[in-house]
């Protein structure tokens, strides 16, 4: 059964858009990028996913897909029919899973570093500090240094870990890992014509523009990609005014 996603409103623009969080946050994800969105265009809803921020006792699957069926039941309670969808990293798969169950209300999606729909293989030793990480304080710590090119300030990446502990429950954040990384439903939406976007950080060595071609790619006929050369995996922190105005570019190039 959907659950009605906690979620903030911001603009009172005619595109209707939804913000989903990555693994390591909730809505907040997106606070760095907020106070330069383009409010007149766009109507923003920024979420949280079963576990995360308000939604953290939510019992639930924790699953993409179960996160897409949320969100399109979130857009029927906001009277949205027609949306367009950015998704960080693991949001990025939750917003693909919304274009295989509801294309026809899928205007556009963004995937900042998504994360692809035939899921991300891990060798048994990264699978295990990933495993570790909805416990270990260092583990989280060293997945965001790897996924940022190893050159941010210390600071930072305890303020990120310090977050992403504030913001998720540990059974949920091991459980939406399973569904992010395991799952396959690339078939689903092969061939779609929805437009796509893919923003990757040049300083990404795990999900960077190499890999999202041969998925994103090849997955959305009318898929683009766009790299941040001073980006690594958290753009929306790393790079925000950079984000902002990629992503405005491409929502606002179809103006229905």
């Amino acid at each position: 059964m959907a659950f009605p996603l906690p979620h903030t409103l911001l603009g009172s623009g005619p595109h209707k858009v939804f913000a989903v969080h990555g693994w390591f946050a909730d809505r907040s994800a997106y606070a760095a990028v907020s106070a330069d969105l383009d409010l007149e265009s766009f109507t923003y809803a920024l979420v949280d996913l079963r576990g995360y921020g308000e939604a953290r006792g939510e019992p639930g699957a924790y699953t993409t897909q179960e996160g897409a069926v949320d969100l399109v039941a979130l857009a029927d309670r906001l009277g949205w029919d027609r949306f367009s969808v950015i998704g960080h990293s693991m949001g990025g798969s939750v917003a693909q899973r919304v274009v295989a169950a509801a294309p026809e209300r899928a205007r556009r999606i963004v995937g900042v570093s998504p994360v692809p729909a035939a899921g991300l293989a891990m060798p048994p030793e990264q699978w295990e500090l990933f495993t570790s990480a909805a416990e270990l304080a260092e583990s989280r710590r060293a997945i965001l240094d790897f996924t940022t090119g190893g050159n941010r300030p210390a600071a930072w990446l305890d303020r990120m870990v310090g977050r992403s502990f504030e913001c998720s429950d540990p059974k949920a954040f091991r459980a939406w890992l399973d569904s992010w990384a395991r799952d396959d439903f690339h078939t689903e939406i092969e061939g779609s014509t929805v437009p796509a976007l893919a923003v990757v950080g040049a300083l990404d060595p795990a999900l960077g523009a190499e890999l999202t071609r041969q998925t994103w790619g090849r997955c959305f006929v009318r898929a683009e990609l766009a790299e941040l050369a001073a980006a690594g995996h958290y753009a929306m922190d790393e790079t925000p005014l950079e984000l902002v105005r990629v992503v405005e570019d491409f929502l606002r190039a179809e103006q229905l």
